[in-house]
């Protein structure tokens, strides 16, 4: 589909030097990969059914909950495909990569929320919807 923008020059300007800067092949494909990741970053969890891959990535102190949160992994073995972990301080981050039902993957990223010791949750969906 051709469609056409209105947009002011210099956000064209700065959005041209940006895709560029990265390698990116032309304007037409950055454009798509800028509206996929809006599209993905404005989707909501709670929204979506089915099978989903996902990203859920947390940062919490190590030393208060770190059995409760090993806990939570071990009763989603059938989403959690791998996880990754880094220490940065008093700080970690951990990343969970997940494939399964969305539901058990929202179930996942709320009792993660639950805790005091974990600062924020983030998740990244990736549905085979949008192309």
């Amino acid at each position: 589909m051709r469609t056409s923008f209105n947009i002011p020059d210099e956000m064209v300007e700065e959005f041209d030097r940006v895709w560029q800067e990265q390698g990116i092949e032309n304007r037409s494909r950055a454009v798509r990969e800028a509206m996929l990741e809006y599209i993905e970053s404005h989707s909501r969890l709670e929204d979506t059914s089915g099978e989903v891959v996902a990203l859920v990535a947390f940062d919490y102190r190590h030393d208060e909950v770190i059995q409760e949160l090993h806990d939570v992994q071990h009763d989603y073995p059938d989403v959690i495909l791998s996880t990754s972990h880094t220490h940065q301080g008093e700080w970690c981050l951990e990343s969970l990569f997940c494939r399964g039902a969305a539901e058990r993957v929202r179930e996942l990223t709320y009792r993660l929320r639950d805790f005091d010791g974990v600062r924020r949750v983030k998740e990244m969906v990736i549905r085979d919807s949008v192309e």
